[in-house]
């Protein structure tokens, strides 16, 4: 497996052609968590604390939506309407990022989670998304929730309104470019802070983190099969095959002359349990063991599960005492508010 080195990397990627509004305030840093490794044996985990970014409360799909703002406003755009989930950390950021550029937000979000409780309904994201003066589309969980938001965004333009659709998660090959740019973060910090990492472990929900990272690995000449994604959205086939269109179509966008390889994207299911935005009690012990040795709060939906597949490794015997392992941790927040019964 190629790692990390502090050999010369041709980074920061090229992506100035493509248009791009600053959301963050910076490279989030890498951190070690020197109790939580104890913990595990003598692992080195490090997160990259991807959840400290600013605007909206936080959290990694403001990278992506820094190259999706760019390009609405580029077109001109007053309006944006995108997709998801009632409890949808992207349509947060969205509705954030919307009202930071003077932008209408719609929201079209489905019932797609079979839960009913209050905090779940009314907490949580959804009371953010109200706060930050989004228009919300509650539909049932099997509607179509992209064919609604076209269908809405032509109703808005014959109103005389300039409308962006954004996709599920925000994970377009241009929003992905977002993650493009984080993998020569990445590489960059590695090589000042002298680290080598043996794997990059994240969540693979939409499919738009894990495509962008692949697709700027590939572009810096390093295997993408660096990052190990578990699902927690699709079943494993099919996360598989949505991430390596989306790394293969991003990569184009950031040159057009090298292909990635199937087996470059790695994607594990064991954490998926009954489905997307369903508990386990895997995620449940991976949450209250970085809160409780570290004092970071991992969501419920994403990084809860996906912490949990890394513990699981570890205690596995797939990491070895003294390797690095590195965590990207996307924020989601709010969602620890509508899980509140969960726990």
């Amino acid at each position: 497996m190629t790692t990390v080195t502090n050999a010369a990397f041709p980074y920061p990627l090229d992506l100035s052609r493509h248009a791009r509004r600053a959301l963050l305030e910076g490279p989030t840093p890498i951190q070690l968590l020197p109790r939580l490794s104890r913990e595990l044996g003598g692992v080195n985990v490090y997160v990259k604390r991807d959840d400290l970014t600013g605007l909206g409360g936080g959290g990694n799909k403001l990278r992506k939506l820094e190259f999706l703002m760019g390009e609405a406003l580029a077109a001109g755009a007053n309006t944006i309407v995108t997709v998801g989930a009632r409890q949808s950390n992207h349509a947060r950021l969205t509705a954030a990022a919307a009202a930071q550029a003077g932008l209408q937000c719609e929201l079209v979000l489905t019932r797609a989670v079979p839960r009913d409780d209050f905090e779940y309904r009314e907490n949580g994201n959804i009371l953010l998304d109200d706060l930050l003066g989004a228009r919300v589309h509650d539909l049932p969980g099997t509607a179509n929730a992209l064919a609604f938001a076209q269908a809405r965004a032509e109703e808005l333009r014959a109103q005389g309104r300039s409308v962006y659709v954004c996709p599920l998660g925000g994970s377009s090959p241009v929003g992905c470019l977002g993650y493009a740019a984080c993998a020569a973060e990445i590489l960059t910090q590695a090589q000042a802070q002298g680290l080598r990492f043996a794997r990059i472990v994240i969540p693979n929900g939409s499919g738009g983190m894990h495509a962008g990272l692949a697709a700027g690995f590939a572009a810096l000449g390093i295997d993408p099969s660096l990052v190990l994604a578990y699902t927690v959205l699709a079943k494993t086939e099919q996360a598989y095959a949505t991430t390596f269109e989306k790394a293969g179509k991003t990569l184009e966008l950031i040159d057009p002359a090298r292909r990635i390889e199937g087996a470059s994207i790695v994607i594990e299911g064991a954490q998926l349990g009954d489905g997307y935005g369903m508990p386990t009690d895997a995620m449940r012990e991976a949450v209250r063991l970085v809160a409780s040795k570290e004092g970071l709060l991992l969501d419920p939906v994403y990084s809860g599960k996906a912490f949990a597949g890394l513990t699981q490794a570890v205690r596995s015997g797939r990491f070895t005492s003294g390797e690095n392992v590195l965590f990207i941790m996307t924020g989601g927040l709010p969602g620890l508010f509508a899980y509140r019964s969960a726990f």
